[in-house]
């Protein structure tokens, strides 16, 4: 009986143990994390020819890491933003490792210092208003579908939630009593209660009394099902989405915008900026883990101020000032500084 390598042990700790039970990580980002090493171990078997029942911890030196990642984005064509994801991924597990096996410490540091590519700063896109209520206007609420879409839409953008955050809400999750509220489970099961608006209660309370998810025998009911009654997928919401954005678009051709669920949870991040909310409450409302990434909205509302003040006229909006160059005293007084 072959006896099991030293990658086999840890790495299957790392997966099925580390990441859940230690750091609690969701479902869906260990998944992404068991993707990066399914990529990696078949580059080795197949590119390497490296039979992956022999295959040590000492065989994953840098060359061969920076090898796949060239393999990544020469052969499989991945962008910047996805190789440096793998990269990090590799990162975290032979951080996990450093401590498990010391006798590799060397060897695991190298592969830490390996750097992430550089790449351009992506822009934030989000819905002015008036687009916001086109789409959210398009589902038809005199069918019980319709009335699900316009309710899934609305909550989609007030919560700021992310979709997975989405789909995984319970009926329970709801609370209709003042301050009405949800309760959203973010990267890592972090729980965060984010308030609704008044219309948004309203359209929720309709929504669990039509359902029959108002009762506590309902609380673990998906609060958005399909078809056959299951939890809605991240297709199922990108699906209905996109289909309220082409009615809106034949409504309005001048609105080519394009829209994805997180374009919403942007949006709902850019409007409260604009309302004068601080970026820390927006960190908290959005669930992200530091405020330099709630920053993006404050750089693209930054930007698309340069832009407004770029365009209006140089002449008609101040009047003369007189220069100061000309100003002798002024100039005395800037000199004796």
């Amino acid at each position: 009986m072959m006896k099991p390598t030293d990658l086999s042990v840890h790495l299957t700790a790392y997966l099925s143990h580390h990441l859940a039970a230690q750091r609690n990580l969701s479902p869906n980002t260990i998944r992404a994390y068991r993707d990066t090493f399914t990529l990696l171990l078949r580059y080795c078997r197949d590119q390497r020819g490296m039979p992956l029942e022999r295959l040590c911890l000492k065989q994953l030196d840098v060359p061969l890491v920076e090898a796949f990642l060239d393999h990544l984005e020469d052969d499989r064509q991945v962008s910047i933003r996805t190789r440096n994801y793998r990269l990090a991924a590799l990162h975290a597990f032979f951080r996990y490792v450093q401590s498990e096996a010391p006798d590799h410490l060397l060897q695991c540091q190298r592969i830490i210092a390996i750097p992430l590519r550089r790449h351009p700063r992506s822009t934030v896109g989000y819905l002015a208003k008036e687009d916001l209520a086109r789409i959210l206007a398009q589902p038809d609420v005199h069918s019980s579908a319709g009335r699900r879409d316009a309710v899934l839409l609305s909550v989609l953008y007030d919560t700021g939630a992310r979709v997975q955050e989405l789909i995984d809400m319970s009926a329970g999750d709801v609370r209709l009593e003042p301050p009405a509220q949800v309760r959203l489970f973010g990267k890592g099961r972090k729980m965060r209660a984010v308030p609704l608006m008044d219309a948004t209660a309203r359209l929720l309370r309709d929504h669990l009394r039509e359902c029959g998810m108002d009762r506590p025998e309902r609380f673990e009911d998906p609060l958005f099902k399909n078809r056959q009654g299951a939890r809605l997928t991240r297709w199922g919401v990108r699906y209905i989405l996109d289909k309220h954005v082409r009615a809106a678009r034949n409504a309005h051709p001048e609105f080519t915008q394009p829209v994805t669920p997180h374009t919403l949870r942007h949006s709902k991040g850019m409007h409260l900026l604009q309302s004068g909310i601080s970026l820390e409450i927006i960190r908290d409302f959005l669930g992200h883990a530091h405020v330099l990434t709630t920053q993006i909205y404050a750089r693209a509302n930054l930007e698309m101020k340069r832009k407004a003040l770029a365009q209006m006229p140089e002449d008609s909006t101040f009047p003369d000032i007189p220069s100061w160059k000309k100003d002798r005293t002024l100039l005395d007084w800037l000199h004796s500084l």
